[in-house]
């Protein structure tokens, strides 16, 4: 149970409250939109959790290895586990590994298309690492990372793409870009020590809020059409408004001379949005 407790906490497990909410939305749309009952329903669906707890694994123990150097001279990271002590390096990349290996062999058991596409998935959510050291849109790439969750999701129901679940993807690409860049203030002046990119180690506090309230905006733009293409359902619409007010109260309790809320406003806030929204949206296409 430590061993598990301890890769809990490197891959930040909890996290997964960003990502899963909207690959099950995804999931629900995919059934409920088929022209015909889709078979192993059940077996499908746990495919699916399982190649989003995979990729999640791989995504936060390659960036925790990659980044654990960085981590050990940061006071804010130089607790976590790789720099603590408490998983050596060469531990977290077989992790890793096995994660990566676990993610294929599942994707193979889905349909040709999740197969082919695993690899580039693996690609996406590993290069997130590696942005932060030669540009400030690292933060778009980690939004990319969860976004393609949506995306896998309809992919492993229909064995094709589709707008809907791409639109979705782009609502988690920006709302997750968005609220990364509220996460990034707290390390502002120790990135720009070290040469690392981000949109506040770039550009002063304000106008980073400013680009992060405007990614926003496309979310709830983007958020909008995704739920007018939805059979209509009024409580997708009051799952899309909670989530729109929730954002919003995201950016009330950060501001430039007030940012002691970062931590309740990137966790606490942006898990309930995502809760809220995917409860609203499953249960208004099952019953649509």
């Amino acid at each position: 149970m430590n061993a598990i407790s301890k890769y809990a906490g490197l891959v930040k497990f909890s996290h997964t409250i960003f990502a899963m909410p909207f690959a099950l939305m995804s999931f629900t749309y995919a059934i409920v939109s088929a022209p015909a009952p889709v078979s192993d329903l059940w077996i499908v669906l746990l495919q699916v959790v399982l190649c989003m707890v995979f990729a999640r694994n791989v995504a936060m123990g390659f960036n925790r290895w990659a980044d654990w150097r960085i981590d050990a001279e940061n006071p804010r990271t130089a607790g976590r586990e790789i720099p603590a002590g408490k998983i050596s390096p060469k531990a977290a990349l077989w992790f890793v590994a096995i994660n990566a290996i676990a993610f294929i062999i599942t994707t193979i058991t889905i349909n040709p298309l999740t197969a082919w596409l695993s690899p580039v998935a693996l690609a996406i959510v590993m290069a997130y690492s590696y942005c932060k050291r030669f540009t400030s849109l690292a933060h778009l790439v980690l939004g990319l990372s969860l976004g393609i969750a949506p995306v896998g999701a309809y992919i492993a129901v229909r064995g094709e793409f589709a707008l809907v679940p791409c639109i979705l993807a782009f609502v988690v690409m920006t709302w997750c870009g968005s609220f990364d860049i509220i996460y990034a203030l707290q390390d502002r002046d120790f990135d720009r020590e070290r040469g690392l990119h981000s949109i506040p180690a770039r550009f002063s506090i304000r106008t980073s809020l400013y680009i992060s309230i405007g990614l926003h905006v496309l979310t709830i733009a983007a958020l909008l059409w995704y739920v007018w293409l939805l059979p209509h359902n009024i409580l997708i619409w009051i799952g899309a408004a909670l989530f729109t007010a929730i954002i919003i109260l995201e950016h009330i309790l950060v501001t430039p001379s007030r940012q002691r809320n970062i931590g309740i406003a990137f966790g606490t806030l942006n898990g309930l949005a995502s809760l809220t929204l995917a409860t609203f949206v499953i249960i208004g296409l099952l019953t649509a």
